[in-house]
């Protein structure tokens, strides 16, 4: 019998990752750093970025999924956003993935979720390349319409120049009952003929971010 994985909502802690990477600074003069924070954009490469979430049926068997189409980016403002495409999830399984697209999403009606976040671009001025940091941060996550506030630290890394790295510094549990999707779990797990399937899955995930220099 197909078995089949829980809700993923990983969106949150994208959305954090995502924020939290704001508006690193160059290396110069404190003149230099103010006016590198606000300089152009941040936009996600979905190429290199990650997020998965681990679920857990009949209460011992774990698995991995995941989304596999994701976009955003962070404002010179620091007003950040991201969309995950809930029709690219990815669950190893042709079956599954329908039935997360149809019955626990419903991607007809709601095909993103979206994170929302808020940064403060000067808390990241000072970040040369090389150098990490750890932020406590806040996001919004709106799935189905339903939003929750979650909350993670990350650890943001200035990889080049032009390029940041995110990564969360433990994984971050989200339920499905945060978003109303208890009885969409229910179904899924009365198809796959599951005696359960856990309604709270750790998230992790890798992001990666260019800034687009002002013309």
């Amino acid at each position: 019998m197909t078995n089949l994985r829980p809700f993923a909502p990983f969106a949150a802690a994208l959305a954090l990752g995502l924020g939290a990477c704001a508006q690193p600074a160059a290396e110069g003069t404190a003149a230099d750093q103010a006016s590198s924070v606000t300089e152009g954009a941040w936009t996600l490469d979905p190429v290199t970025s990650r997020l998965s979430y681990v679920s857990i049926k009949a209460g011992e068997i774990a698995e991995s999924n995941g989304f596999e189409k994701l976009s955003g980016s962070v404002a010179a403002d620091g007003t950040a956003s991201i969309e995950i495409d809930l029709a690219s999830v990815a669950t190893g399984v042709d079956i599954r993935n329908e039935r997360m697209r149809d019955i626990f999403f419903q991607v007809a009606d709601n095909p993103t979720a979206v994170v929302a976040a808020k940064l403060d671009p000067a808390a990241f001025a000072g970040l040369a390349v090389g150098q990490s940091l750890t932020r406590p941060l806040k996001a919004t996550l709106t799935i189905k319409g339903v939003e929750q506030e979650i909350e993670t630290e990350v650890l943001v890394t200035r990889a080049a120049e032009t390029r940041v790295t995110v990564v969360p510094t433990a994984p971050v549990i989200i339920t499905t009952d945060m978003f109303d999707l208890t009885d969409e779990l229910g179904e899924l797990r009365a198809l796959a003929q599951l005696p359960s399937i856990t309604p709270a899955v750790p998230v992790t995930f890798t992001l990666a971010f260019t800034r687009t220099q002002q013309q």
